[in-house]
């Protein structure tokens, strides 16, 4: 991590030269400018910069969609204000003299977008905050590793892919080795950007990874996952081959999960450990409201492929004691104790996951919700609530909803239907382009 004074210091011996202002879209990538050092220091570490609002009403492919409130052709798509939070400000050592910050964003006259990412999740900490509990948050993304290129995959029309290794390598070190130049590289790279590093292992198909992160304050979490996943990819560029976080990307293969773990802390400390009333209602709020909220866990049309029934992702709302076929698994005892949620895949934007979680939480906390009994034995073979299993359906359980309303507000929830309608719109257009080129053929 950077103070503003290092990197003063930093920027007049040469060593930093760049410096990268970026904010969080709604699919969780970093998005934002290369300002010259110098400049930085002098204009925009104080005044910030602008960007246009647009960016907060785009699709994956970067094309501005309409039905949003807060940005449109017929508004002019005019300007945000991107406010850099120096708390950020860190090296990035993968790229030669740059420095990254995270800004949040703002309106004109300094007020906050509420539905930008960042401050969907500020608001539910200061809920948390209120109620005197600071929300602990670890996230364990699992990617795939593929011998292409960027450039190759997409002139494969990102099929026929080759993973980095051709067999399944959960746990196996050997196989690991293959890759381990690669992963070293991203390891030693953010343990050097201040997000330390914990541990990497190969996962559940073959070319699947992951490393995990030490657990923080929530905020800090969510800010480490972007930059985390966002630099893997710059590694992996630099290194001629490719990175997906994608929740499913072939659908032969074993999906790629973000398992969430959380905890409350109270004075200092994990409150689970000692408060089983706490545990109870805060896990009783997330069986209860995840549902309703599952557009902010699995987000694209494509998040929905990875549930069935033995592929590690979860399909129902079942928790149990350290049981991985339950959407909830509890680990954990006394100071460790904590909650894993294995619903979110990789392709989960962290702020709202996290925001939709504390909101939940929050939510079973306020009503005094009581948790079931645990689930023992194969949640995939239960009787247990199912998580929906289709984009439509987790639109209509948002729309009928009334937790992430009173929690989020109508903006942020409107905002994000939207998102959720313009997905499915997207992929509704190329199916049935799809079976008019099939007609055509077959006529």
């Amino acid at each position: 991590m950077l103070t503003l004074e290092e990197l003063r210091a930093e920027v007049e011996s040469g060593a930093i030269d760049t410096v990268v202002t970026a904010f969080t879209d709604m699919q969780g990538r970093l998005l934002g400018k290369r300002e010259q050092a110098e400049f930085f220091l002098d204009e925009s570490a104080e005044h910030g910069i602008e960007g246009c609002n647009y960016l907060l009403a785009l699709d994956m492919e970067m094309d501005p969609q309409p039905g949003y409130e807060m940005a449109s052709w017929a508004r002019g798509y005019g300007d945000f204000h991107l406010k850099p939070d120096l708390a950020t400000l860190r090296r990035l050592p993968w790229l030669e003299g740059t420095a990254l910050v995270l800004c949040d964003v703002a309106w004109g006259d300094g007020s906050p977008v509420v539905a930008s990412p960042r401050q969907v999740l500020k608001r539910q900490l200061e809920r948390a905050a209120d109620a005197g509990l600071e929300p602990m948050f670890g996230s364990e993304l699992e990617f795939y590793v593929l011998k292409e290129s960027y450039e190759e995959a997409h002139a494969k029309n990102y099929r026929d892919l080759t993973p980095s290794t051709p067999y399944i390598i959960d746990y196996h070190v050997l196989a690991t080795t293959f890759v381990e130049p690669l992963i070293r590289q991203i390891r030693n790279g953010m343990q050097a950007a201040g997000i330390p590093v914990e541990s990497s292992k190969g996962e559940a198909w073959p070319g699947q990874q992951e490393i995990n992160f030490r657990f923080a304050n929530a905020l800090t979490a969510a800010d480490r996952h972007t930059i985390y996943k966002n630099g893997a990819k710059e590694i992996a560029h630099l290194n001629g081959c490719s990175i997906t976080f994608m929740a499913k990307p072939d659908h032969t293969w074993i999906g790629s999960s973000c398992h969430i773990h959380t905890s409350l802390w109270r004075d200092g400390a994990n409150a689970f450990g000692d408060d089983d009333e706490l545990f109870g209602r805060f896990l009783a709020g997330q069986i209860a409201c995840t549902e309703e909220l599952a557009l902010f866990f699995a987000p694209n049309v494509n998040s929905y492929k990875r549930y069935a029934a033995g592929s590690w992702a979860p399909t129902t709302l079942a928790w149990g004691l350290d049981n991985r076929t339950c959407g909830f698994r509890v680990v954990g005892h006394g100071a460790s104790k904590r909650i894993e949620t294995r619903i979110p895949g990789g392709d989960v934007n962290p702020y709202l996951a996290f925001a939709a979680m504390i909101a939940a939480g929050l939510r079973g906390i306020e009503q005094g919700l009581d948790a079931p009994p645990p689930l023992e034995g194969n949640a995939y073979e239960s009787e247990a609530k199912r998580f929906p299993s289709t984009l439509r359906d987790a639109i209509a359980a948002l729309e009928r909803g009334t937790v992430a309303r009173a929690a989020f507000g109508d903006e942020v929830v409107d905002h994000y239907l939207n998102y959720g309608h313009v997905e499915q719109r997207l992929f509704d257009q190329v199916v049935t382009g799809y079976e008019r080129e099939r007609l055509f053929e077959r006529g």
